[in-house]
């Protein structure tokens, strides 16, 4: 038997039984008859947009998909290797000629697939989103890319830390909270992290007392300014800790996906929102403001979504690093603990 050849009898073993549960169908039953809901009513919502209708519908199915896979796929791979060894046929499988490595991939790949069945059955509708217009295809590929890339880093947590920890619903459980960490722990730190540092800014400001105004030239002449005035107050500083949200499976999608803009420079699809607003962490705070309303130039204004993204780096390719080394460790991990023969079992473990 091959390496290659053994990985396959693993994987379709896997599978086997999953499609042979008539829970497995009634599931991908349950989530195409909500994502079609759900593209019918984005339809509907975004249809006086125009051009964002296409790139709402896609950026949402995309989220939608890759939710719900970090919800399923860890009751799926989060027991692939101890729930066997807790049946007795882990050792079984053993004694034979499939290997430790084998067995591992094997299972992995089957986690994956099974994932990957859940972005199948919402094809139907991203092909509706990328019909109804507004949609390119680099944004449907890379977005595609990424969401496949993050499913199997799902995966891989799911089956090392199985084969890492020797209780089922242990290691279920640490799965649910590494993706939990990842997805809305990141938020946390990011959002604590930067509240608890305070910079502060000082204020200059003036305002107009009086003038006159000439109907002729339309502008203001023999204008009258106040004094200059100086406050002083904090505001939270989160240029600092950007780089926290990279490891964010729904940022890290976000700003590795291509943005399309309308004419204002603002994002046609969710994706481009959440990476305008998380780029947007990268700029500081103006510590030194000046407000002069009797400038005759004077006026605020904001860079737009586009020029917030093209004046600041992204940090999508940092953020799937961390998720291969996360994704490797583990499964390195789960092949140290279940090679045999062992030499060392952890207290409790059976070995068939």
């Amino acid at each position: 038997m091959t390496f290659f050849s053994g990985i396959g009898t693993v994987l379709r073993l896997e599978l086997l039984q999953r499609v042979r549960t008539r829970a497995w169908y009634i599931l991908l039953g349950v989530f195409f008859a909500v994502v079609g809901v759900v593209t019918v009513l984005l339809v509907l919502a975004l249809s006086a947009f125009g051009d964002a209708v296409g790139g709402g519908v896609l950026s949402t199915i995309i989220y939608f998909v890759l939710l719900l896979g970090t919800l399923v796929t860890p009751a799926l791979s989060g027991n692939a290797v101890n729930g066997d060894r807790a049946d007795g046929t882990l050792a079984t499988t053993q004694v034979t000629q499939i290997g430790t490595w084998q067995l591992i991939l094997g299972k992995f790949l089957a986690a994956w697939i099974s994932a990957l069945a859940f972005l199948a059955t919402a094809v139907p509708f991203i092909l509706v989103s990328i019909l109804v217009g507004g949609v390119g295809p680099d944004v449907a590929f890379v977005s595609i890319l990424v969401l496949v890339f993050e499913l199997g880093v799902v995966s891989a947590v799911g089956v090392g830390l199985s084969g890492i920890l020797t209780r089922p619903l242990f290691s279920i459980v640490v799965t649910y909270l590494v993706v939990a960490a990842l997805s809305i722990g990141t938020l946390i730190v990011f959002g604590l992290a930067g509240v608890a540092t305070q910079s502060t800014v000082v204020s200059q400001s003036r305002n107009q007392d009086f003038g006159s105004y000439d109907s002729t030239t339309g502008e203001m002449t023999e204008v009258t300014c106040s004094p200059w005035q100086t406050s002083t107050y904090t505001t939270p500083r989160f240029d600092p800790y950007w780089g926290v949200l990279v490891a964010n499976p729904y940022v890290l999608l976000a700003d590795a996906t291509p943005t399309r803009f309308d004419e204002g420079g603002n994002p046609t699809d969710l994706f481009g929102a959440v990476k305008a607003a998380t780029r947007g962490a990268q700029i500081p705070p103006d510590l030194e403001p000046t407000y002069d309303d009797c400038a005759p130039e004077y006026g605020t204004s904001y860079p737009t979504a586009r020029e917030t993204i093209e004046d600041t780096v992204p940090g999508w390719f940092v953020g799937a690093l961390i998720h291969l080394l996360l994704a490797g460790g583990l499964l390195v991990g789960a092949w140290s603990a279940t090679r045999t023969p062992a030499r060392r079992l952890a207290r409790g473990s059976r070995i068939a």
